[in-house]
């Protein structure tokens, strides 16, 4: 399918409110809050405020993966915001993430509250602040900060370019679909290359890398997102396939992937989290793989 009608740009560009199919009703121009309220605090002195979408889920894995080795003051407080409903630009959000994207994070642990927004920045802090999935020898750890930059890099083509005109856009088109969809294979043919010489993403070790990628490129292999296996043959990157599964055993991966869910099938749902108490009834059946 080719555009039946080219497209010339105007002069000067006018924002159209009802272009942009599925989310055009939160996309917009300009910045700053469009309401006021405050961000509610809990018990714990590390606040998240998020939705579990793929960026939402580095983060509470981490803090999953932080709480499993052993790191108490990892515990957090996780708060649903409903990005459909306009939350994100509260005054309350847009004082602690001026993008008003999730997720953020607040610590209350410091003298001064300390925000942290964009997820590659959540799993820096977090790294540094508890010393663990960061590696602290020079090269490996410039290794590993490398694929974190390389996944903050790569989504917006994945997400917001292949994704959107994919799966979201009101019209297909098939320029932008075969321009997305090659570089996003480029993408997986990047991964399956690096993963068949290492168990995981930076080498022999877990990190931070594992947890920045897996969300988008593993529920991208597993179907879990824009059902587009099938069209990118994602079973073909069999390094990829079984880094993922490998990921998905983890408990804490299983944990983190359902706080702040609020779709799919009620087992795999936590709303909102405040205590390790609250998975006690959601934990008993095994999750589904990735996502």
């Amino acid at each position: 399918m080719t555009d039946a009608t080219p497209y010339t740009p105007p002069k000067v560009w006018k924002w159209n409110k009802e272009n942009g199919g599925r989310f055009a009703s939160i996309n917009r121009p300009i910045a700053g809050p469009t309401h006021d309220k405050e961000l509610p605090v809990g018990k714990h002195p590390l606040q998240l405020y998020s939705l579990a979408t793929p960026n939402g889920v580095k983060v509470t894995v981490m803090l999953e993966e932080l709480l499993a080795l052993g790191h108490s003051g990892a515990e957090y407080d996780a708060w649903l915001i409903k990005i459909n409903e306009g939350d994100q630009f509260s005054s309350g959000y847009v004082a602690a993430n001026p993008n008003s994207k999730i997720p953020v994070l607040v610590d209350h642990s410091t003298a001064k509250p300390t925000r942290v927004f964009e997820s590659g920045a959540i799993l820096v802090y977090l790294a540094e602040k508890f010393g663990a999935f960061l590696p602290t020898e020079p090269s490996e750890r410039a290794e590993c900060l490398s694929w974190l930059f390389w996944q903050m890099g790569s989504a917006p083509y994945l997400g917001g370019g292949f994704g959107h005109f994919y799966a979201y856009a009101p019209e297909k088109f098939e320029y932008p679909i075969d321009r997305f969809a090659m570089e996003v294979k480029r993408q997986l043919d990047v991964l399956d290359r690096q993963l068949a010489e290492n168990e995981y993403i930076a080498g022999a070790d877990y990190s931070v890398a594992d947890m920045a990628i897996w969300p988008w490129y593993g529920a991208l292999v597993s179907n879990l997102v824009y059902e587009a296996a099938e069209f990118l043959e994602t079973h073909t990157y069999t390094h990829i396939n079984r880094w993922t599964n490998q990921i998905a055993e983890r408990e804490a991966v299983q944990r983190g992937r359902i706080v702040n869910r609020a779709w799919g099938e009620p087992k795999n749902q936590l709303h909102e989290r405040h205590d390790a108490s609250d998975f006690q009834n959601r934990t008993q059946d095994k999750l589904e793989p990735a996502e």
